[in-house]
């Protein structure tokens, strides 16, 4: 694919937004990672709650300048409430003279994968561990099937890779039943026969769900830091935004 054709369209990465100043520091440093990787892509960020800008304030600031294709990307790692609903009403109030390609959301992909594995290399574990440490899949949790199912199928997907076992936690108490708090899957594994248990936090930034993680990791012998600018998420990033721009630069011969 042509990079230099993908150019004319701004990629507006779409946070979630906290109260916690970590959430947006580590929001500002992933799309640094992104653009590292793109030079030449311009990359803007707006949130939807919390932080400044707002989703709508870029939007409008962009159709002002000029431009006039914008990929709106999701900076989540499931399709739940947010991507479904939230991001597609707010970009439904964008200036009508921006053309706007909603992006897919990050996961699941095999980059995210090795961001995960690279978050517990950091923390100290190594291929010879492997075999005898359980690792907890700590995603902060949505009610939404879909996301469930999703945050399932990663966990299977990890397991085959050749860990003791791989088991999904929910850090949201409004989760669906069957995914139990990072704490009790901590004790799981370890009854299971798990002689290392890990806790591999699959969120994007600092937070109050990931710092209920973290507590709930009390017991564990390694807790990984959240996925943050990892490379591995940025290359996420620009996968998804190739991704939306796909047809259109497939018709001009890309």
């Amino acid at each position: 694919m042509s990079h230099r054709l993908s150019h004319r369209s701004v990629l507006l990465v779409i946070a979630h937004g906290s109260r916690d100043p970590r959430h947006a520091a580590t929001v500002h440093a992933l799309v640094r990672q992104v653009r590292s990787l793109r030079p030449g892509l311009r990359v803007e960020t707006g949130f939807l709650d919390f932080n400044v800008p707002s989703v709508q304030g870029v939007l409008e600031s962009l159709a002002a300048e000029g431009v006039r294709e914008v990929v709106a990307l999701p900076l989540l790692l499931t399709r739940a409430f947010h991507a479904k609903a939230d991001i597609p009403a707010v970009l439904r109030q964008a200036p009508s003279r921006l053309r706007i390609r909603q992006a897919e959301v990050l996961g699941p992909s095999p980059l995210l994968l090795r961001a995960l594995e690279r978050r517990l290399s950091e923390a100290g574990l190594t291929p010879a561990d492997r075999a005898s440490t359980g690792v907890v899949l700590a995603s902060a949790g949505s009610s939404d099937p879909e996301a469930i199912a999703v945050i399932g199928g990663v966990a299977r997907e990890w397991r085959r890779t050749g860990w003791c076992a791989v088991r999904p936690a929910f850090a949201s108490a409004a989760s669906a039943p069957g995914f139990p708090p990072t704490e009790e899957v901590v004790r799981a594994l370890r009854a299971a026969g798990c002689a290392r248990v890990a806790v591999a936090p699959y969120v994007l930034a600092p937070g109050f769900l990931p710092d209920r993680i973290a507590r709930g990791a009390a017991e564990a012998d390694v807790l990984a830091e959240v996925l943050g600018p990892a490379p591995e998420v940025a290359g996420t990033v620009l996968e998804r935004y190739d991704e939306a721009l796909l047809p259109r630069l497939t018709a001009l011969g890309a």
